[in-house]
């Protein structure tokens, strides 16, 4: 644990955030997190998000992030706009800018708070192409943050170079890959845990949880002979 140091963490209330959140706990002395209310299909989220951090004992603000659906229409705020590839070859679900606002937003939150640390969830490894998802945007960012803002800012990416399946396994490995199952919402349609198990973002989740569960069995398998 790093005394004394404070972490904010953008938070969703998604398997990814909600995994980062557990891996806060572990190392920070102190733990917020940072929800963004940008008009979402689904206040699921926001609600989940708020339940898991009363859950967890950490202090959750919700910032809104209205302007953002009105600049960048997409699959996740509009029900008339399908969930598929766009002309340039990225989802429908990407959103300009997202990670962009979310980050530098959460930073001046965290300023305020006297927290240096943010955390994320996001990762190039199973990141449909987003470009804010990317490691080099990341450090970009980083670097723009503490000039902004003169503060020394260490943005934490702690699932950059996982897959899902490895996902789960860091979920595991800190006791919390029940309860990210059952108590996260990733689901594009709005429902929580295993989800609908029809959309994109449920068929990788069960996808990354069905490849570790079997690696798990085939180990602890090859531990009993």
């Amino acid at each position: 644990m790093l005394k004394n140091e404070k972490a904010v963490v953008v938070f969703s209330g998604g398997q990814d955030s909600t995994t980062c959140l557990f891996w806060a706990k572990e190392r920070f002395a102190e733990v917020e997190t940072v929800t963004f209310d940008y008009g979402q299909r689904h206040k699921l989220e926001i609600e989940c998000a708020a339940q898991i951090a009363k859950e967890q004992g950490v202090p959750n603000t919700v910032l809104d992030m209205s302007l953002l659906n009105q600049l960048a229409p997409n699959a996740l705020t509009r029900s008339d706009i399908a969930i598929e590839e766009g002309p340039q070859g990225l989802p429908t679900t990407f959103v300009d800018g997202r990670n962009l606002l979310f980050l530098s937003f959460a930073a001046v939150l965290a300023k305020g708070k006297g927290a240096k640390h943010l955390v994320t969830g996001v990762c190039e490894t199973d990141f449909s192409g987003y470009p804010d998802c990317r490691d080099s945007f990341i450090k970009s960012l980083n670097v723009t943050l503490n000039l902004a803002m003169d503060y020394p800012f260490v943005i934490h990416t702690p699932l950059m170079w996982l897959n899902k399946a490895e996902t789960w396994a860091l979920a595991d490995q800190m006791g919390a890959l029940d309860y990210i199952r059952n108590h996260t919402l990733t689901c594009y349609n709005g429902i929580k845990g295993d989800g609908c198990g029809e959309c994109p973002a449920c068929k990788l989740r069960k996808a990354g949880l069905d490849q570790y569960l079997s690696s798990r069995s085939a180990a602890e398998g090859g531990h009993a002979i």
